[in-house]
């Protein structure tokens, strides 16, 4: 059986091959990547059934471009921010800062932001990038984990270092999935043309 081909990520086709010059240009990618997660969960767009921040699509789109090792290593940068108490995640500063906002409902989600980015980079480096309706399957795939760590913690770990207590699995799916999904297909969708049109016009 042959090894599967990798695939070369979008913007690894910018970055120096060793050296000092490599080890810039990755810091300096993960670095403006933070910075594009950070925006993404402060931008609140209207919709049905609620509000939806853009920052499933952010990180689908930056593991798409980045691969696996880079994208993971961006999203990790970003939670470290927030756990060193800068305002980047959505809420914040209002509903707290740090690693207390972090142990609260949400932090499930932002843990599954960490797993999706390695599995959309790994599909994505394995040829799920050729073409936006196979990169959308690959971003479907790694988005389920956002939800499944989201939907356990908020069931039965959110609140629990300020003694109370989760809100059960109907409770969590009813509140913390089912009326997002719909804004995340599209968010899905427009990140993997964004990402396809990108490495089109790099071939180019």
């Amino acid at each position: 059986m042959s090894a599967v081909a990798l695939s070369k990520p979008l913007v690894g086709r910018f970055i120096p091959g060793e050296g000092i010059a490599r080890a810039a240009a990755l810091t300096g990618f993960a670095v403006l990547g933070s910075l594009i997660l950070w925006a993404s969960a402060k931008v609140s767009v209207p919709f049905w059934p609620v509000p939806m921040t853009l920052q499933t699509g952010a990180v689908a789109l930056l593991a798409a471009a980045y691969g696996w090792r880079l994208g993971l290593a961006t999203v990790l940068l970003y939670l470290g921010e927030g756990a060193l108490g800068l305002p980047v995640f959505q809420g914040t500063p209002q509903q707290g800062l740090g690693a207390g906002y972090m142990l609260g409902p949400t932090g499930g989600f932002l843990l599954g932001f960490a797993v999706a980015a390695a599995i959309i980079g790994w599909l994505a480096e394995r040829g799920f990038d050729r073409g936006p309706v196979r990169l959308f399957g690959a971003m479907l795939i790694g988005t389920v984990p956002v939800f499944l760590v989201g939907v356990v913690w908020l069931a039965w770990f959110a609140m629990l270092p300020s003694g109370g207590s989760g809100v059960g699995i109907a409770k969590a799916i009813a509140g913390g999935v089912a009326p997002f999904i719909l804004g995340d297909v599209l968010k899905l969708a427009l990140a993997a043309c964004l990402v396809s049109a990108g490495a089109r016009l790099v071939r180019r």
